[in-house]
């Protein structure tokens, strides 16, 4: 039943993002061709409100709270789109070693840090976050009860490869802060 509900809000997001899309070429099979996803810098506040809209269209079916934007988060995680880029792997640690909990300090985040997703892909921003939705542990990060504020950022490469970070918070006054490194 969660399944379905998922997939129809996914559904109508994806929906909803496809008016926004200009008409693409048909091949000779009646198929569309493939072509780069390139975000404007004019679509960059769409592309992130479009991804907080979807979020929390999954988190009130999941029967948890929604998130904001937290630009300190967003900050962290724009970084680390950069950084993984740079290193030309998603994995979750930084170039200096840093860690997305580093990342979150270093920004000033003052609530916990639950969770970082992260993808290199050439996929739209909702192709990526149903990818998410399919594995447990990022599913997790995304529909976590204790989550009041998401980051969520991108870097995109010329060829037009793309990588995705979204990080999930709680509110400082519930959550214990993260401990500063000693």
């Amino acid at each position: 039943m969660y399944r379905r509900e998922l997939m129809l809000g996914l559904s109508a997001a994806v929906l909803a993002a496809c008016g926004q899309t200009p008409e693409r070429a048909v091949g000779p099979d009646g198929l569309p061709l493939q072509s780069v996803y390139r975000i404007r810098p004019r679509d960059e506040a769409a592309v992130q409100f479009r991804m907080l809209d979807s979020v929390n269209a999954i988190r009130q079916r999941a029967g948890v709270t929604p998130v904001e934007l937290d630009p300190r988060l967003n900050a962290a995680a724009a970084t680390h789109a950069r950084d993984m880029s740079i290193q030309n792997r998603p994995w979750l640690f930084g170039s200096d070693g840093s860690s997305p909990l580093d990342r979150a300090r270093r920004v000033g985040f003052p609530g916990r840090l639950l969770g970082e997703n992260i993808s290199e892909s050439y996929e739209t921003e909702l192709q990526t976050l149903a990818a998410w939705m399919g594995q447990n542990d990022t599913r997790t990060v995304i529909v976590d009860p204790n989550a009041r504020f998401m980051g969520f950022a991108w870097f995109q490469e010329q060829s037009g490869k793309l990588w995705w970070t979204l990080n999930m918070g709680s509110d400082p006054a519930v959550q214990q802060a993260i401990p500063s490194a000693v």
